[in-house]
């Protein structure tokens, strides 16, 4: 609280006086505006809901029935958040804005063509340049856009539910990650806090709510792997790893998560070095083909490091977003997870040892621990980058919904709604969740 205070005013004040943070509301790309819309009463009532019945049920329901509830509520609860701006403004107008990838779908009519030239027109001085997104991200972002448009899913209300259903199911992938390599009971904990997150605020409108379901799954069925030792989702995960890559280059920092999860498995890549060869198949087909199609992913990202520094990206200061950009993800994630990622830490502290020496066979609290560890050294790499100043409210969507599991620590030592050892509620915890996203989205007009 005391440090989204803190970047509240002090961004305030350099906003004001200087205006280069290009914020209006900052630490987040907002401004302030209380409204009501048509999304309210059930957004009010999806919240009252899951706080009500939603431990309960994520601890008696059989497994295979939570997941698709899961999935059917955090979509509720996305749409209800992005309608209280309405449908256009919520969902069919956001990704047709002038940054947006609705903007150049005309210009993919022979993608080939479009493929090969598409570094020649990523940086601000080259004729016809991508618009901002478009050129800060690699062309399989686009080429999504423009495959829904080809099939008949054409403007922004289609890609704005492509986003939100495929969106919320990062949660189902978070769940079986999180069961995989640490244990049901966890995971369970873990569900309606992945549901009410405020995160929800944000996967409803950018694009980057489909780059983390991308990513989350990728993880997921590598935890299925190496946990099952299964070649077939090894394959899979490739597959997605080299697709997410080709979606934000900033998702090649979902290596490290990777990384922990092959390290957690219980037989990991090194008892069945066969996993290696499906998993490094999968993941060649993605990059092997945009290359043959002609656009190469080094040189475009060292124009788009360029393009970023043409823009906002050089002027914004690196001293206050480097600090500011944790306030946002306290935002994006709720005081809940910075509960839990306290408890997190004394998990780790308290059974070092296991952590260190074997941890893939530590306790299921020590292995859950690390994952979320893994996610957030990733997200601090991403900030020291200077490569995410400001808007990490929606860019760090794939880091920040691996931290949202350490609220199962909340739970335990019972995922039932009582009162766990910390002496506050579950409910209340999910309350505080609630609550947070209510006020982003009633108070604020959020940029995506």
């Amino acid at each position: 609280m005391l440090l989204v205070t803190a970047a509240v005013l002090v961004g305030r004040h350099i906003q004001g006086t200087s205006r280069t943070l290009f914020a209006d509301w900052p630490p987040l790309l907002a401004s302030w505006e209380p409204h009501l819309g048509p999304g309210t009463p059930a957004a009010v009532l999806v919240a009252i809901a899951t706080v009500a019945y939603g431990p309960a049920l994520a601890a008696r329901l059989p497994w295979r029935a939570l997941l698709p509830l899961t999935w059917g509520t955090a979509v509720a609860w996305t749409c209800s958040l992005a309608l209280v701006d309405g449908w256009q403004r919520g969902i069919a107008g956001r990704l047709t804005t002038r940054h947006e990838y609705l903007q150049v779908i005309d210009r993919f009519h022979d993608i080939p063509a479009a493929l090969r030239g598409f570094t020649g027109h990523i940086l601000v001085g080259s004729p016809d340049n991508w618009p901002a997104h478009i050129a800060g991200h690699p062309p399989a972002a686009t080429l999504t856009f423009v495959l829904l448009d080809r099939i008949g899913l054409r403007g922004g209300g289609w890609a704005g539910m492509w986003c939100i259903t495929v969106g919320a199911t990062a949660c189902v992938a978070v769940l079986v990650t999180v069961r995989a390599l640490a244990d049901e009971q966890l995971a369970r904990g873990a569900a309606p806090f992945l549901v009410l997150a405020p995160t929800a605020v944000w996967m409803g409108t950018s694009a980057d709510a489909y780059f983390a379901a991308v990513a989350a799954w990728a993880v997921a069925l590598l935890a299925l792997a190496v946990t099952g030792r299964s070649p077939g989702w090894a394959g899979a995960s490739g597959l997605l790893f080299g697709l997410a890559c080709y979606l934000s280059y900033g998702l090649t920092l979902v290596a490290l998560i990777a990384a922990a999860v092959l390290v957690l498995g219980r037989h990991g890549i090194r008892g069945r070095p066969a996993l290696l060869v499906p998993l490094l198949a999968g993941l060649a087909v993605v990059p092997t083909a945009f290359t043959l199609a002609g656009f190469n992913w080094w040189e475009a990202y060292h124009l788009l490091v360029t393009r970023y520094y043409q823009g906002v990206g050089g002027i914004r200061p690196y001293g206050y977003w480097v600090w500011a950009n944790l306030a946002c993800t306290v935002l994006l994630t709720g005081l809940a997870t910075a509960a839990g990622l306290r408890r997190t830490g004394a998990v780790l502290v308290r059974r070092r040892g296991a952590a260190l020496l074997h941890p893939g066979a530590a306790a299921a609290d020590v292995r859950l621990a690390l994952l979320v560890s893994a996610a957030l050294l990733a997200l601090l790499v991403a900030d020291l980058s200077g490569m995410s100043k400001a808007e990490t409210e929606r860019i760090w969507l794939p880091f920040a919904l691996w931290l949202l599991p350490a609220c199962a620590f909340l739970a335990l030592p019972r995922a039932s709604g009582s009162a766990p050892a910390g002496g506050i509620p579950v409910r209340a915890w999910l309350t505080a969740q609630a609550l947070l996203a209510l006020l982003l989205n009633h108070l604020l007009l959020t940029g995506w």
